[in-house]
């Protein structure tokens, strides 16, 4: 296993996962992949969200008929297929920003869907009203801010369990490290597109 930053080439760019608290920008980068790649855009959430919050039945066996593919980009979640992914991956983009800069994007995403920019999720749902970020524990604000550490301690696990030898990890601190990376490794590997 490497791990490397942004200034490092890399080998091989066809099935990549990004890792990072929410608000680190994990859909986004994968988003920019998939168009640098050539390759539908199919966001995690898409899987698991149905209507009214609830959990797809066929969400598991959805995402692993995705994963089977040769390219793609997704961000690195689901507990329960965590360990599959990552077996298939080439490289692991860790988003390893400071909390606070989660924090700050994660409370103007919040805002930009309660107002009505980008407002509706994946199964047609909408995030609960802002005041409930006082009273519902699994607010996504409070969950971010909860979950960066552990979110930070997984990616870890895998780099020190090292049992993917193969795996490539492109940690980022920060958008100018995403930024630079792009404009370098990425650009180089995908010819620029």
């Amino acid at each position: 296993m490497r791990v490397i930053g942004p200034d490092e080439p890399l080998g091989v760019l066809r099935r990549i996962a990004v890792a990072g608290s929410a608000g680190s920008g994990k859909s986004t980068l994968a988003r920019t992949l998939c168009e640098r790649l050539g390759v539908p855009f199919v966001e995690m959430e898409t899987f698991f969200h149905g209507p009214g919050w609830t959990v797809r039945e066929t969400w598991q066996a959805d995402l692993l008929e995705y994963l089977g593919r040769d390219v793609w980009a997704i961000e690195w979640q689901g507990e329960e297929v965590r360990e599959r992914m990552t077996a298939r991956l080439d490289v692991l983009v860790w988003l390893d920003h400071p909390r606070a800069l989660a924090m700050v994007r994660v409370v103007i995403r919040t805002l930009q869907r309660r107002f009505g920019r980008g407002s509706e999720i994946a199964g047609g749902n909408v995030e609960g009203p802002l005041r409930t970020f006082f009273t519902d524990r699994n607010h996504i604000i409070r969950l971010a801010w909860r979950y960066h550490p552990i979110m930070r301690a997984r990616v870890r696990r895998v780099i020190d369990e090292n049992s993917h030898p193969d795996l490539v990890v492109v940690r980022l601190r920060g958008q100018r490290q995403v930024n630079r990376w792009l404009r370098g490794p990425v650009s180089a590997l995908v010819g620029g597109r």
